[in-house]
């Protein structure tokens, strides 16, 4: 996948969650190595977008999910850039907090079992489309600027 602002933040999300749920100096250590990394990629990413390093078609890459849109409805995701981030590392919460659940699932009730796999579903296509909206929005911002300045 190519990196684009919305994959970046994503890892970053994923790694502040790590860093919170984690207690183990050295797998502290290398969580904020890799947190300090990716605030740089940011970074260096939105430098190299504002100066046209990178061209306005390689900021979005779409993840083109396939599935049944029957019977899986998602909120709808739209904002401005901070509140799709906001939105993307509430997600990934919620994610984080149905995956645990699988990985004791034998402990989940037989009645709860499909609950839990729907929500992992809706949840990680409502990740993928923060991620996508965030990179399309951050593309519309930059073509405007970049439309606005001759």
């Amino acid at each position: 996948m190519a990196e684009t602002l919305g994959s970046l933040c994503d890892k970053l999300t994923i790694v502040k969650l790590k860093q919170w749920h984690s207690e183990n100096p050295e797998r502290l250590q290398s969580l904020a190595t890799q947190e300090r990394q990716l605030e740089e990629e940011i970074s260096e990413y939105v430098a190299a977008v504002v100066s046209g390093q990178i061209p306005l078609e390689r900021l979005t890459f779409a993840a083109t999910k396939v599935y049944k849109k029957d019977g899986n409805a998602t909120a709808d995701v739209r904002g401005t850039i901070g509140q799709l981030f906001s939105r993307l590392a509430e997600v990934n919460c919620r994610l984080w907090h149905e995956q645990e659940k699988v990985y004791e699932f034998e402990k989940i009730p037989v009645t709860q079992k499909d609950s839990v796999v729907k929500q992992l579903a809706l949840l990680n296509l409502e990740r993928t489309m923060c991620i996508d909206e965030l990179d399309k929005t951050f593309r519309d911002h930059v073509a405007a600027l970049a439309g606005s300045h001759p």
